[in-house]
Protein backbone atom coordinates (compact mmCIF):
# COMPACT_ATOMS: atom_id res chain seq x y z
CA UNK A 1 0.00 0.00 0.00
CA UNK A 2 1.45 3.38 -1.15
CA UNK A 3 0.10 6.85 0.07
CA UNK A 4 0.25 9.54 -2.03
CA UNK A 5 0.25 13.42 -0.19
CA UNK A 6 -0.93 15.95 -3.24
CA UNK A 7 -0.27 19.48 -2.92
CA UNK A 8 -1.13 21.86 -5.38
CA UNK A 9 0.12 25.79 -6.27
CA UNK A 10 -2.93 27.60 -8.37
CA UNK A 11 -3.14 31.38 -9.77
CA UNK A 12 -4.31 33.63 -7.45
CA UNK A 13 -5.60 36.93 -6.61
CA UNK A 14 -6.36 39.57 -3.78
CA UNK A 15 -9.60 39.49 -5.14
CA UNK A 16 -10.58 36.05 -5.41
CA UNK A 17 -12.15 34.78 -8.95
CA UNK A 18 -13.92 31.56 -9.19
CA UNK A 19 -12.64 27.65 -8.83
CA UNK A 20 -13.19 27.77 -12.28
CA UNK A 21 -10.79 30.53 -13.37
CA UNK A 22 -8.14 28.90 -11.14
CA UNK A 23 -4.91 26.97 -12.75
CA UNK A 24 -2.72 24.52 -10.91
CA UNK A 25 0.65 26.57 -11.40
CA UNK A 26 2.83 23.36 -9.14
CA UNK A 27 2.17 20.34 -8.51
CA UNK A 28 4.10 18.91 -6.00
CA UNK A 29 3.87 14.75 -4.08
CA UNK A 30 5.47 12.41 -1.81
CA UNK A 31 4.72 8.67 -1.98
CA UNK A 32 4.79 7.20 1.22
CA UNK A 33 4.98 3.76 2.05
CA UNK A 34 2.37 1.72 4.55
CA UNK A 35 5.38 1.96 7.25
CA UNK A 36 5.44 5.84 6.46
CA UNK A 37 8.13 5.87 5.16
CA UNK A 38 9.12 7.70 1.92
CA UNK A 39 9.54 6.88 -0.95
CA UNK A 40 9.98 8.92 -3.61
CA UNK A 41 8.50 13.17 -4.67
CA UNK A 42 7.05 14.77 -7.45
CA UNK A 43 7.56 18.73 -8.53
CA UNK A 44 6.77 20.34 -11.44
CA UNK A 45 5.66 24.01 -12.23
CA UNK A 46 2.85 24.15 -14.63
CA UNK A 47 2.33 26.85 -17.65
CA UNK A 48 -0.69 28.42 -16.72
CA UNK A 49 -3.44 29.11 -19.90
CA UNK A 50 -6.66 31.16 -19.02
CA UNK A 51 -4.74 33.49 -16.82
CA UNK A 52 -1.03 33.31 -18.08
CA UNK A 53 -0.01 36.41 -16.19
CA UNK A 54 0.52 36.23 -12.39
CA UNK A 55 -0.92 38.85 -10.31
CA UNK A 56 1.70 40.18 -7.74
CA UNK A 57 -0.49 38.62 -5.30
CA UNK A 58 0.51 35.62 -6.42
CA UNK A 59 4.36 35.99 -7.22
CA UNK A 60 4.29 37.15 -3.34
CA UNK A 61 2.34 34.18 -1.64
CA UNK A 62 4.08 31.05 -3.76
CA UNK A 63 7.70 32.92 -4.92
CA UNK A 64 7.03 31.29 -8.11
CA UNK A 65 8.15 33.67 -10.45
CA UNK A 66 6.31 34.70 -14.43
CA UNK A 67 9.62 33.59 -15.75
CA UNK A 68 9.33 30.19 -14.38
CA UNK A 69 5.68 29.82 -15.40
CA UNK A 70 6.28 31.04 -18.42
CA UNK A 71 9.11 28.46 -19.51
CA UNK A 72 7.13 25.58 -17.72
CA UNK A 73 4.99 22.98 -19.95
CA UNK A 74 1.82 23.02 -19.84
CA UNK A 75 -0.38 20.83 -17.94
CA UNK A 76 -1.48 18.20 -19.84
CA UNK A 77 2.69 17.59 -20.29
CA UNK A 78 2.86 17.96 -16.47
CA UNK A 79 -0.75 15.31 -15.66
CA UNK A 80 1.31 13.20 -18.02
CA UNK A 81 4.37 12.99 -16.21
CA UNK A 82 2.58 12.96 -13.01
CA UNK A 83 0.29 10.19 -14.16
CA UNK A 84 3.02 7.88 -15.10
CA UNK A 85 4.90 8.73 -11.98
CA UNK A 86 2.01 7.51 -9.89
CA UNK A 87 1.73 4.34 -11.94
CA UNK A 88 5.05 2.99 -11.00
CA UNK A 89 3.34 2.20 -7.35
CA UNK A 90 0.32 -0.32 -6.87
CA UNK A 91 -2.21 -0.17 -4.58
CA UNK A 92 -2.32 3.54 -3.27
CA UNK A 93 -4.68 6.16 -1.44
CA UNK A 94 -4.41 9.67 -2.70
CA UNK A 95 -4.11 12.83 0.32
CA UNK A 96 -4.19 16.57 1.10
CA UNK A 97 -4.42 18.71 3.17
CA UNK A 98 -8.02 19.96 2.48
CA UNK A 99 -10.79 20.00 -0.53
CA UNK A 100 -8.76 22.72 -2.10
CA UNK A 101 -6.15 20.26 -4.29
CA UNK A 102 -8.78 17.64 -5.31
CA UNK A 103 -11.33 19.96 -6.80
CA UNK A 104 -8.78 21.99 -8.79
CA UNK A 105 -7.38 19.02 -9.83
CA UNK A 106 -10.67 17.66 -10.95
CA UNK A 107 -11.68 20.99 -12.44
CA UNK A 108 -8.44 21.54 -14.26
CA UNK A 109 -8.50 17.72 -15.75
CA UNK A 110 -12.00 18.47 -17.27
CA UNK A 111 -10.88 21.46 -19.12
CA UNK A 112 -8.27 20.00 -20.37
CA UNK A 113 -10.25 16.50 -21.70
CA UNK A 114 -8.29 14.90 -19.42
CA UNK A 115 -9.47 11.80 -17.41
CA UNK A 116 -8.47 12.13 -13.51
CA UNK A 117 -6.70 9.36 -12.29
CA UNK A 118 -8.01 8.46 -8.89
CA UNK A 119 -11.47 6.37 -8.88
CA UNK A 120 -12.24 7.69 -4.92
CA UNK A 121 -12.14 10.69 -2.98
CA UNK A 122 -8.89 12.25 -1.71
CA UNK A 123 -8.50 11.82 1.98
CA UNK A 124 -9.10 15.24 3.22
CA UNK A 125 -6.75 15.34 5.90
CA UNK A 126 -7.40 18.58 7.21
CA UNK A 127 -11.15 17.87 8.07
CA UNK A 128 -9.84 14.23 9.61
CA UNK A 129 -7.17 16.04 11.17
CA UNK A 130 -10.01 18.05 12.95
CA UNK A 131 -11.82 14.87 13.89
CA UNK A 132 -8.55 13.36 15.30
CA UNK A 133 -7.64 16.38 17.34
CA UNK A 134 -11.61 16.90 18.67
CA UNK A 135 -11.44 20.34 17.20
CA UNK A 136 -13.66 23.21 16.94
CA UNK A 137 -12.74 24.02 13.62
CA UNK A 138 -10.40 23.16 11.00
CA UNK A 139 -7.08 24.88 11.46
CA UNK A 140 -4.10 25.32 8.18
CA UNK A 141 -1.37 23.18 7.68
CA UNK A 142 1.17 25.61 9.35
CA UNK A 143 -0.70 25.89 12.46
CA UNK A 144 -1.15 21.91 12.17
CA UNK A 145 2.38 21.15 12.13
CA UNK A 146 3.26 24.03 14.97
CA UNK A 147 0.73 22.00 16.88
CA UNK A 148 2.06 18.95 16.52
CA UNK A 149 5.59 20.38 17.69
CA UNK A 150 7.36 19.94 14.61
CA UNK A 151 9.32 22.77 12.42
CA UNK A 152 7.91 24.04 9.36
CA UNK A 153 10.49 23.33 6.65
CA UNK A 154 10.72 25.24 3.43
CA UNK A 155 8.59 27.94 2.34
CA UNK A 156 4.69 27.79 2.84
CA UNK A 157 2.64 27.81 -0.65
CA UNK A 158 5.44 25.73 -2.10
CA UNK A 159 3.73 22.40 -3.42
CA UNK A 160 6.41 20.29 -2.54
CA UNK A 161 7.51 21.95 0.56
CA UNK A 162 3.39 21.55 1.81
CA UNK A 163 3.07 18.27 0.68
CA UNK A 164 6.36 17.66 2.55
CA UNK A 165 5.31 19.38 5.56
CA UNK A 166 1.71 17.49 5.58
CA UNK A 167 3.78 13.96 5.85
CA UNK A 168 4.93 14.97 8.96
CA UNK A 169 1.68 15.37 10.20
CA UNK A 170 0.44 12.30 8.00
CA UNK A 171 2.93 10.33 9.47
CA UNK A 172 2.51 10.69 13.60
CA UNK A 173 -1.30 9.06 12.57
CA UNK A 174 -0.91 7.09 9.78
CA UNK A 175 -3.50 4.45 11.29
CA UNK A 176 -6.03 6.97 11.88
CA UNK A 177 -6.58 8.05 8.38
CA UNK A 178 -9.71 7.04 6.98
CA UNK A 179 -9.93 6.29 2.93
CA UNK A 180 -13.07 6.12 1.46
Amino acid sequence: MYYFIIDLEATCWKFPKTREEQEIIEIGAIAINAYGEKCDSFQSLVKPFIHPKLSYFCEELTGITQSQVDHAPDFIEVFDQFTLWIENYEHHHFSSWGAFDEDLLRINCYQNDLDPFWNRKFANLKKQYQRIKNLRKPIGLKSAVEREGFEFTGRHHRALSDAENTAKIFNRYLDEWIFE
